[in-house]
């Protein structure tokens, strides 16, 4: 792209944040680049800042076909990594949320991955873009956003039964950091598995996907509010939902944040409900649990040091 040379008084670092402005401006509602920038300038003064026309574009012209497909592909990658919650407040909702979304958080990243990093505490913090269903959507855009992060997270090398064994009460522990625990308001695992299967059924009997209108939302069973405990991770490179009782997601929730091992046992069980008989019983069986499944692993240097 041509482009004329960078005012004098302008460095490259503030050109590039302009056109990065310029870029991720908000579309209009008729997909088209909005007439004045954040700071009252008119776009056409902002695009031929640093854009030259060319024979059949002017700077504006230019300006705004990066703006739209900037927006088409951070819009298309949301909605790739959050199907469920598309399908639970339907397509047009989706769309308003997710602009919202990231007009308040844009892309920092190199890579498109981290665009949805912010979107559960964004939600939980804006529930009106989820309408009625506010309480649902986000238990499942916390766990869409723990798939990503299970998937692809970091994998350390587990500690065997055997090892597990030789820990004492004041042992710290360390968990994977693809393992990823959610406390939810409903079992919303179930549907968000369901709708993924409905999402891959419909794009393989479609062969092609085909943009067919807005979709309204997705008709669900009726569900009831039921605290819900669920881990997150991965096995053999495939992301997995287990379901936890309380007390395990509390103990697995004290080990992350730093306590050592009796406290970490204390902390899920001194106010369970289950017989004091059936505590010790239930610890071997987690404990037989997360090592088959390689969730527990060695702390590491720095959560020692600040111990």
């Amino acid at each position: 792209m041509s482009t004329h040379a960078a005012p004098q008084s302008m460095s490259l670092a503030e050109l590039q944040r302009q056109m990065a402005a310029a870029v991720m401006a908000p579309l209009t509602a008729d997909e088209d680049m909005r007439a004045s920038a954040s700071d009252g300038r008119t776009m056409t003064d902002v695009a031929a800042s640093f854009i030259a026309p060319n024979s059949l574009l002017t700077p504006f012209d230019r300006l705004e076909i990066y703006n739209r497909q900037y927006w088409y592909r951070v819009l298309d990658a949301l909605a790739d990594d959050f199907p469920a919650l598309r399908a639970v407040v339907g397509s047009e909702a989706f769309r308003g949320l997710s602009i919202a979304y990231l007009t308040a958080h844009p892309s920092r990243s190199f890579s498109m991955r981290n665009l949805g990093s912010k979107l559960p505490e964004w939600l939980a913090a804006n529930p009106r873009w989820a309408g009625r269903r506010e309480s649902l959507a986000l238990d499942v855009a916390q766990i869409e956003w723990a798939f990503v992060e299970a998937f692809d997270n970091a994998d350390r090398t587990p500690l065997t039964l055997d090892q597990i064994a030789t820990l004492d009460g004041g042992s710290r522990l360390g968990l994977q950091p693809h393992l990823r625990l959610l406390a939810l308001d409903y079992a919303a695992d179930d549907i968000v598995l369901a709708l993924h299967k409905d999402r891959q059924r419909s794009a393989s009997e479609a062969g092609v996907k085909h943009d067919d209108g807005p979709e309204p939302p997705a008709r669900l069973p009726r569900l009831r509010r039921r605290p819900t405990w669920v881990a997150a991770h991965r096995l053999d490179n495939v992301v997995y939902y287990r379901r936890l009782e309380r007390e395990e997601f509390m103990t697995l929730t004290a080990l992350r944040a730093g306590l050592a091992l009796l406290e970490a046992l204390a902390a899920g069980l001194n106010d369970s409900s289950k017989p004091d008989v059936r505590k010790p019983v239930l610890v071997r069986e987690w404990f037989a649990h997360w090592a088959e499944l390689g969730w527990v692993c060695a702390p590491e240097l720095d959560s020692l040091l600040d111990a």
